[in-house]
């Protein structure tokens, strides 16, 4: 819409710029006219220019900036280029969170493996126990303390993200008793884990 309105201007200015006067038109030789035109059209070039840098270049910069990383935010930052803290990373709290990270990712990568082997697998005592939603929340945070205020904008959404995905496998994964998993709920709860487990794999990379 603005890009169209933006174009309308430009030829509507053009007209005007290039329409010629009854005087100036009596009196103007073939020489200049032929300027005249080569002028319009070079107006008219470096107009089209204008328009195609106005429509592509916000998103060629978003796209040069943030790529696919992080669930989409702009916040998010991409890692290499987060300032950390190596005294606050290096300690014994966060090393641990760090850890427990790890063992949330693990968990879902066999919860994957039940399902593979036995589509009708109970796997709500395994997301229970091996993806407490407050553990997983306090581990998180822990390792976001390492990071300046900056990377911790885009952070605080993946914390946000990925204990909503925990909420959220928990609820899909659920049977009522003696109703088997259908090919679609399966394939939900599976994509699901996959997003999660993209997401565990996503915040870790802030921690090395």
């Amino acid at each position: 819409m603005k890009v169209t309105a933006f174009i309308t201007s430009l030829a509507i200015v053009g007209s005007e710029a290039f329409a010629p006067g009854v005087g100036h038109a009596q009196s103007s030789t073939a020489l200049n006219a032929e300027k005249g035109a080569t002028s319009r059209i070079e107006f008219l070039q470096q107009s089209a220019a204008a328009v195609a840098a106005f429509t592509l270049l916000p998103g060629q910069a978003n796209a040069a900036k943030y790529g696919g990383f992080g669930r989409g935010s702009p916040e998010v930052i991409d890692p290499k280029d987060a300032i950390v803290d190596e005294d606050i990373l290096k300690s014994d709290a966060v090393q641990k969170a760090l850890s427990n990270v790890r063992g949330y990712k693990q968990s879902i990568v066999d919860i994957k493996g039940s399902l593979a082997s036995d589509p009708q697998a109970d796997i709500g005592p395994a997301i229970r126990k091996g993806l407490d939603i407050s553990t997983v929340r306090t581990d998180l945070n822990a390792i976001n303390s390492a990071l300046d205020e900056d990377t911790q904008r885009g952070t605080d959404r993946l914390v946000r993200a990925i204990v909503q995905d925990v909420a959220e496998v928990e609820v899909t994964q659920k049977q009522k008793p003696g109703v088997a998993r259908s090919e679609t709920r399966l394939g939900n709860v599976c994509r699901k884990l996959d997003t999660l487990e993209k997401a565990f794999d996503d915040y870790l990379a802030f921690g090395k």
